[in-house]
């Protein structure tokens, strides 16, 4: 198990699903943890307390991290809520946050492309751009990509190709912040039954069905799959590894 124990992890949508998952698992490796949400409030003190139980601190800050307007507010919270613990640097920033939409490509709204360029793309960079300050040197940005950035599935063409432009920035960042030993690495998920995908999987249960049936490993991902690999990446035994895509799907489609 990764060594995490002294460090200060930030995982934006923590609350719940693949950013939950990655809250624990950087909790058992040792590192306190403060998670962001939007509006499910039990949600973020359910994995506060669980968090807790783990024996790390714990703290959760409601923020929309849709474009621009909330970023210095949640830089203050963010930064106070270090000054509580003794702190004004952190070692770990999770880009997790973002939403999903499906639409054929004759029949984008441009309301949802707005949305998730300023959700997925544009808050992510500003967020990072905010924080990165505060990261000690030597820390670790990991962000969330995804399986279909290789393979297509033509209703995610917006959603995709905004997490392409996710997967080279995190390469740009990575060569960016080299010099101070910090390290950018994206995790791409495949499809993992969760609730995410929840609606997805409603309107076509034949889904998880030929998700599996294209997978290498023979099933559909959980997100238990997905957090391990997350922390070790933030870990110190993941220090020579930078700028790298990491797809996590089972061998999805190979």
């Amino acid at each position: 198990m990764a060594d995490l124990k002294g460090k200060i992890a930030l995982v934006t949508g923590g609350s719940r699903s693949l950013g939950r998952n990655a809250a624990q698992h950087l909790a058992d490796a040792g590192a306190d943890v403060v998670i962001t949400y939007v509006r499910n409030e039990e949600a973020a003190k359910e994995t506060l307390a669980d968090l807790i139980r783990r024996g790390v601190r714990a703290a959760a800050i409601q923020v929309d991290l849709t474009g621009s307007a909330s970023l210095p507010r949640f830089k203050q919270a963010f930064a106070s809520q270090l000054a509580d613990w003794d702190a004004d640097r952190f070692d770990i920033l999770i880009n997790n946050a973002g939403v999903t939409s499906e639409h054929p490509f004759g029949e984008i709204p441009e309301e949802e492309l707005d949305r998730l360029y300023e959700t997925n793309y544009k808050s992510l960079v500003l967020l990072t751009q905010h924080l990165e300050p505060l990261i000690r040197d030597g820390g670790r940005i990991i962000t969330m990509g995804t399986g279909l950035t290789r393979v297509t599935f033509s209703p995610m063409v917006v959603y995709a190709g905004m997490k392409a432009a996710v997967e080279t920035f995190t390469r740009y960042l990575a060569a960016d912040l080299g010099k101070r030993g910090i390290t950018v690495n994206a995790v791409a998920p495949g499809g993992i039954d969760n609730d995410f995908n929840a609606d997805r999987f409603e309107k076509m249960p034949q889904m998880r069905e030929y998700l599996a049936s294209q997978t290498a490993l023979g099933r559909i991902g959980r997100t238990e799959d997905i957090g391990p690999i997350t922390a070790f990446l933030a870990s110190d035994d993941a220090g020579w590894i930078t700028g790298q895509r990491i797809e996590a799907s089972g061998g999805f489609k190979l």
